[in-house]
């Protein structure tokens, strides 16, 4: 097993060492956000911009996240700002409007400083307005366009009722100009982020770093008799003290039964001796996501099982990564996963042959593939501003250079899942089948997830945390002594600073 994967990483994959990465003050320049406002405006060619932020959370104690295609656009994290923008023949009219609440110090006493109207364009390079004045500006630029649409970026549906803020103030724009359209411009902007720029690949790497940090260290932690929610408390605790934003999703650690289920993230279950534990996590990092899955045994040492179906995924995983290819097809990525579940699946006694089908539900008419039972998920995805991000992942497209996925196969053996499949006669024949094999791995989950970037030089794997059973086992045995030492260069932000901030 591990042979055969070194022979892939030689073979098809480039690596890097990623021991480097830009200074943790590093940030996004005001001329690339002003490269994907024109890169939009040459997709819509004429008409009226509107992207609005993400709405002030109900309470200011609440924690604000902007949504990531205004994050995308400008690069402002405030509540309640909207960009507004004129678009002529491909290209930007004028200087792009930013809508701000404006500074106030008695407000501010409660929810932290504002950048303000009048710092808009010394900081950001735009024209600063006034959140409230918003729909009179819309409106007065509406009715002087003489072609084009309103396109819109935000939680807006035209076809729907309005009930989102979104569509509070969007359904403003509609009753107040009938010349124009309305239309919504989101896809233009996911199908901008699908190829992430040299600035926003080091970002995901400094959070995929920051990630595989905590996952060494939450082996390393582990024992019998804890519950999910100390690993958990570790490894927030190791994305926050290393320079992370926040995780970019809810932290699942599933042990035992919790295992097979996917997005498992309640995290109370105290770890038994033989459990295995999937913990799926990743850090943000200035708003860009990782995404890496390690499955572990609770006692630090593979069970014969447990190895089989660990065996299992790391191979379909080493398949894939084969067949990585630059400018290549993804689907080539599932296809070779999904061979190598077969096989394994089929030796493993949990399906009866590759390609088996059984009934899906009690009419018989239709036919599913048996690997399903075990693997439910897609291969991967986008990586990026959302951890589920747009961008070429192992469904369709190709791995051009700017891209950044993950690979994630899986098996997850749940107890119940021979009583849950339709009742019909050829499924009674395969449960006899299979029966055995599902009662020997009950209980068993296992997830490997790696994210991995394509550049000119090929595709790299980037989350080099301990994967082979061999390095896991080694890991695990290491005396805990609490959490590693920071990186230097977060130790260097924290003291010329005095705050750890990304």
């Amino acid at each position: 097993m591990k042979n055969v994967a070194s022979k892939t990483i030689k073979t098809f994959l480039v690596f890097s060492a990623l021991s480097a990465v830009n200074s943790l003050g590093a940030q996004i320049a005001q001329s690339e956000y002003a490269a994907r406002r024109a890169a939009l405006a040459q997709k819509l060619q004429n008409g009226l911009l509107v992207a609005l932020g993400s709405p002030a959370p109900e309470e200011d104690f609440v924690s604000f996240n902007q949504n990531s295609n205004f994050r995308y656009l400008t690069g402002f994290s405030e509540p309640e700002a909207a960009l507004v923008m004129v678009v002529r023949d491909g290209k930007i009219a004028g200087t792009p409007m930013l809508f701000v609440q404006p500074s106030d110090p008695g407000r501010e006493v409660w929810t932290g400083h504002r950048l303000g109207v009048t710092a808009v364009r010394t900081t950001l390079g735009l024209e600063g307005r006034n959140a409230a004045t918003l729909a009179n500006v819309v409106d007065s630029l509406a009715a002087i366009e003489t072609s084009g649409s309103i396109y819109t970026v935000g939680n807006f549906d035209p076809d729907g009722p309005l009930t989102t803020r979104d569509d509070q103030i969007v359904g403003g724009f509609l009753k107040s100009n009938t010349r124009l359209a309305l239309k919504p411009a989101n896809a233009e902007v996911a199908n901008l982020r699908r190829i992430k720029t040299a600035a926003e690949l080091d970002f995901i790497r400094r959070a995929v770093n920051v990630t595989i940090g905590a996952q060494r260290d939450a082996m390393r932690l582990i024992e019998p008799g804890m519950n999910e929610f100390e690993v958990q408390a570790l490894i927030e605790y190791d994305f926050r003290r290393n320079g992370a934003d926040r995780p970019s999703f809810s932290t699942i650690v599933g042990s035992g039964p919790n295992s097979t289920t996917l997005h498992y993230n309640a995290d109370d279950r105290y770890i038994d001796s033989e459990n295995m534990i999937v913990m799926d996590i990743g850090a943000s990092y200035r708003g860009y996501a990782a995404d890496v899955t390690r499955s572990v045994p609770a006692d630090g040492t593979f069970s014969d099982i447990q190895r089989d179906i660990y065996s299992a995924v790391r191979a379909a995983q080493a398949a894939a990564e084969a067949a990585a290819k630059l400018n290549g097809p993804a689907r080539a990525l599932s296809d070779a996963a999904n061979a190598s579940l077969d096989a394994s699946l089929t030796k493993l006694g949990l399906i009866e042959a590759p390609g088996a089908t059984y009934d899906c539900d009690v009419s018989a008419s239709r036919q599913c593939n048996q690997r399903g039972l075990f693997y439910m998920h897609s291969l991967g995805h986008g990586i990026g501003l959302d951890v589920h991000d747009p961008g070429a992942a192992t469904g369709s497209g190709n791995l051009v250079p700017g891209s950044a996925f993950t690979i994630e196969p899986g098996i997850y053996v749940r107890a119940n899942l021979l009583d849950i499949i339709p009742n019909t006669p050829k499924n009674q024949a395969m449960i006899a089948k299979i029966r055995p094999a599902v009662q020997k791995y009950a209980n068993i989950g296992v997830r490997i997830e790696d994210d991995y970037i394509a550049t000119a030089n090929g595709v790299e794997w980037i989350s080099r945390a301990p994967r082979e059973i061999s390095e896991i086992e080694a890991v695990m045995k290491e005396k805990w002594n609490g959490p590693a030492p920071r990186d230097a260069a977060t130790v260097e932000a924290y003291r010329s600073t005095g705050r750890l901030v990304p």
